[in-house]
């Protein structure tokens, strides 16, 4: 048997490194994840729905078919193979469902009618074939539409280092259950920064893959705003998570150019050529507000580092993040979305939904969504598009990699970014300073990642954002090693 120690001294694919040698078995995994979990989720409240049971099943047919007799036949050698066979994670409550498994998004109503996913969603199927085993689903805010992780349906999510705070949101339950150590990956999905915003919270690497990297296919097609993997300790597990996800599907909207060299390859090989970099540290126009000094440190700190790598760095950035209608634009399409969100679910639950049903910020926004007109709407999306080609011109112009803080704040009380009934913007602009840098980039669908740069005097993480041009994940992840290399970080926080 693992003991703790161990399986927390190692991040997912150092586990997997040790089921393939021999020395310890995917149930032993999945055991000493299952133990995490209950040691930790009673103060945290990361891990909503529990599914131990078929994660230590799974774990045992991963161990018979790669020792039994059956380990050759079709079927049972592909269940003993992939990079992460044996490997526990969790999956967050917005992600595309597992079959059989809760998935409520949530919300209340779906918690209500007890519902079940009926298949596996794309990103599922992949993580399926790495030989992941699936020990539960995180917590997240109704939907996904602030930057905390407080939803009515389940309770808060804390933060494990210091739990009067939030983690974050929209996946604040997944970054709470890494960096906590109940396991070493957990699902997420970033739409206006709900992977980069709890990574930097939380002291975890977050990245967001170029859009149309890993399918997306009947889970967010529509507005291409969300990217969907995971949280990480490691650079390494990142890159190596996006190599088993980046699998294109049938009714893919949109696929990512393909990458010739494996990202696992591109970040374990030589450093990058000397690139060009710039920095910001201001806060997008539209987004208006300041940035806490500590949290600009971050991105200053980033810089430094890369410019002793031996990258040029200048305080440069696109023109186009002081777009004044940019912030507009996003919340134009993101609003639609949650109407049709609303409809959707309506027909899940087999009636139409009512202001009751929903907490007052997605009521709110939905309404706001119904009232758009479809020429406006479609005036939303073409700004979108000229927004990102005028992102890509700077880029263009000879620039290799933006960096920026991640968020303007450092983790925010508990509460904070709640709406109430009399007041359902507040939520909206309260999670302004979290998602100030981080949703320019879900409009124009490039890479961009969170990595840990310290922690503020009062000991919260602090995270810098790198940013590259679409495509170019495998430029993102090696820089992103680099930084991990050149200023290593705690890689759980302190019990």
């Amino acid at each position: 048997m693992i003991d703790e120690r161990d399986y927390l001294a190692h991040d997912a694919v150092g586990l997997a490194a040790l089921v393939r040698a021999g020395e310890v078995t995917a149930r032993e995994l999945a055991e000493a994840a299952i133990r995490r979990i209950e040691a930790r989720n009673g103060d945290l409240n990361a891990v909503i729905h529990k599914t131990y049971d078929k994660a230590l099943a799974t774990a045992d047919a991963l161990d018979e078919a790669r020792s039994g007799p059956a380990a050759g036949r079709r079927g049972h050698a592909a269940a003993a193979g992939g990079a992460f066979r044996g490997v526990p994670m969790l999956l967050k409550d917005l992600n595309p469902p597992s079959e059989g498994d809760p998935c409520h998004l949530g919300t209340r109503v779906l918690r209500d009618i007890g519902f079940l996913g009926p298949n596996d969603g794309n990103q599922v199927i992949c993580l399926r074939r790495a030989g992941f085993t699936f020990a539960g689903r995180t917590n997240t805010p109704e939907l996904g539409q602030v930057a905390t992780t407080e939803p009515l349906a389940y309770g808060p999510t804390r933060n494990p280092w210091q739990p009067e705070r939030g983690p974050g949101g929209s996946s604040g339950g997944s970054a709470a259950a890494v960096a906590s150590g109940m396991v070493p990956v957990a699902g997420g999905g970033d739409g206006g920064g709900s992977i980069r915003i709890p990574a930097a919270l939380c002291g975890l690497v977050g990245l967001k893959p170029s859009r149309g990297r890993v399918s997306n296919a009947t889970h967010d097609s529509a507005t291409g705003l969300v990217s969907l993997h995971a949280l990480t300790r490691t650079v390494r597990d990142s890159a190596a998570l996006l190599d088993a996800q980046s699998v294109p599907f049938v009714g893919d909207f949109e696929v990512a150019p393909h990458q010739e060299a494996p990202f696992a390859e591109v970040v374990a090989g030589p450093p990058p050529e000397r690139l060009r970099v710039g920095l910001r540290l201001e806060r997008p126009a539209s987004t208006g507000g300041e940035v806490h000094p500590e949290c600009a440190e971050a991105a200053r700190r980033a810089a430094h580092l890369l410019e002793l790598c031996g990258h040029s760095v200048e305080e440069a950035a696109p023109t186009a993040l002081d777009d004044e209608q940019m912030l507009a634009v996003f919340i134009k399409i993101w609003t639609v979305a949650a109407a049709a969100t609303l409809q959707a679910l309506g027909l899940l639950v087999g009636r139409e939904l009512e202001e009751a049903d929903v907490e007052p910020a997605t009521w709110f926004y939905a309404q706001r969504g119904l009232a758009t007109e479809a020429r406006e709407f479609l005036a939303a999306l073409q700004a979108r598009q000229n927004f990102a080609l005028d992102m890509a011109r700077w880029w263009g112009d000879g620039w290799d990699l933006l960096v920026t803080p991640t968020t303007a704040k450092p983790a925010p009380p508990l509460g904070e970014l709640v709406a109430g009934d009399e007041d359902p913007v507040r939520a909206l602009v309260n999670s302004m300073p979290y998602g100030a840098f981080t949703l320019p980039f879900n409009l124009t669908g490039q890479p961009a990642v969170s990595v840990p740069m310290g922690q503020t005097a009062d000991g919260l993480p602090v995270g810098a954002q790198l940013v590259a041009a679409y495509g170019c994940d495998d430029v993102l992840l090696q820089v992103a090693a680099q930084l991990e290399a050149a200023n290593p970080w705690p890689l759980l926080a302190p019990d």
